[in-house]
């Protein structure tokens, strides 16, 4: 026992001083190892629920082949029966390590990731993984942190404004909208846009234009912004809603603290009160809350990809679950959730930078 508490203290002094000497990066050090333990955990219950789930990769297989040879008639079109034997079964769930326990499965693609470098193939395309995500992270990148700017830059424009007009008409039109529009169903929203556009032919039905990006980069720019007008409009009114009405709830908070009051006292002007003094104070709420807004963006935009036809992540996961494809389903969500533990991670930096009163590691 004394053994044990010696090598704890040991091991726990150089990092209490380390702490003492460098409390930022202590803090964001502790947050990276918390990370590394999460995605841990998040992978091994990934491999868990694609285990729980009825099936596997193997079945889709048979069951393709077995409507190819439905629709092609006995035999298909050689004459010759190809459906999967048992024994052709066993040895391609055996080749691809579906045999093994969920738990072997993880660590030996746990193994691959880490120690080769390797997202490994789709089950089913047999493209590489890394191939895949690289192709459409893009598209689910630019597209979601373009709605994160406009959210951001409207609802602080407007919810300081709205805040400067409580009680008024236009303030009790602006909360009603902003309430409507973030109860409204995403879903429901995204399907009457299309009917707009498939009705009146302004804007197109698809997300995505039909070329590439090398054939023409003006005119694919273009076009894209043409073609991802009504997705990202439906983005922003999801995520504007409760944004704004955040900012303006924290404005007036903010208002009716002592420290306005004794700067209305000294004859500050109410242009300066508003925005050197209190609108620094709501930027705190935002930054904690702009990691999970994020995060809603990229999951919001699964159905939004799916029903405008757009090639980004989200689709990609869906087909990915569909057809229990484990390789791509796990580095999809991996992806994500990396990025949504890091944007955490600069959210809890930055509020040490715009706060002088957040300190991490002191007391």
């Amino acid at each position: 026992m004394k053994f044990f508490r010696k090598l704890f203290a040991t091991v726990a002094s150089p990092c209490r001083s380390f702490k003492l000497r460098f409390p930022l990066a202590s803090f964001v050090s502790s947050r990276l190892v918390t990370m590394v333990a999460v995605l841990f955990f998040l992978g091994w219950a990934l491999f868990a629920l694609m285990a729980l789930a009825p099936g596997d990769i193997v079945d889709q297989m048979v069951s393709q082949q077995l409507m190819s040879q439905v629709s092609n008639g006995p035999g298909g079109d050689s004459g010759k029966d190809n459906s999967f034997s048992e024994e052709q079964i066993a040895a391609t769930r055996a080749e691809l390590g579906l045999d093994q326990p969920f738990t072997v499965q993880y660590f030996r693609w746990l193994k691959r990731v880490l120690v080769e470098h390797d997202l490994g193939v789709s089950l089913i395309s047999r493209a590489p993984v890394s191939f895949l995500i690289k192709s459409r992270i893009v598209n689910s990148l630019v597209l979601n942190l373009i709605s994160l700017v406009f959210i951001t830059l409207f609802s602080f424009v407007l919810g300081v404004y709205f805040s400067s007009k409580v009680g008024t008409k236009i303030d009790v039109a602006a909360t009603f909208f902003a309430l409507f529009f973030h109860a409204f169903p995403g879903i429901l929203l995204l399907i009457l846009l299309q009917l707009f556009a498939g009705a009146t032919n302004l804007f197109p039905v698809t997300g995505y234009p039909d070329f590439p990006f090398s054939e023409n980069p003006a005119k694919f720019s273009f076009s894209f912004l043409y073609h991802v007008f009504l997705p990202l409009f439906a983005s922003f009114l999801g995520g504007f809603g409760s944004t704004m009405r955040m900012i303006r709830s924290t404005m007036l908070d903010q208002m009716g603290m002592p420290y306005i009051t004794a700067l209305r006292a000294r004859g500050i002007s109410e242009r300066r009160v508003y925005l050197n003094h209190a609108f620094r104070n709501t930027l705190n709420p935002y930054i904690t809350g702009s990691a999970n807004l994020l995060a809603g963006l990229f999951s919001g935009s699964l159905v939004l990809e799916i029903i405008f036809a757009y090639p980004g992540i989200g689709r990609l996961m869906y087909e990915a679950v569909l057809q229990q494809d484990v390789n791509l389903v796990l580095a999809n969500s991996m992806f994500i959730a990396v990025l949504v533990l890091v944007g955490m991670v600069i959210s809890d930096i930055l509020l040490a930078v715009v706060d002088p009163r957040i300190r991490y590691g002191k007391k």
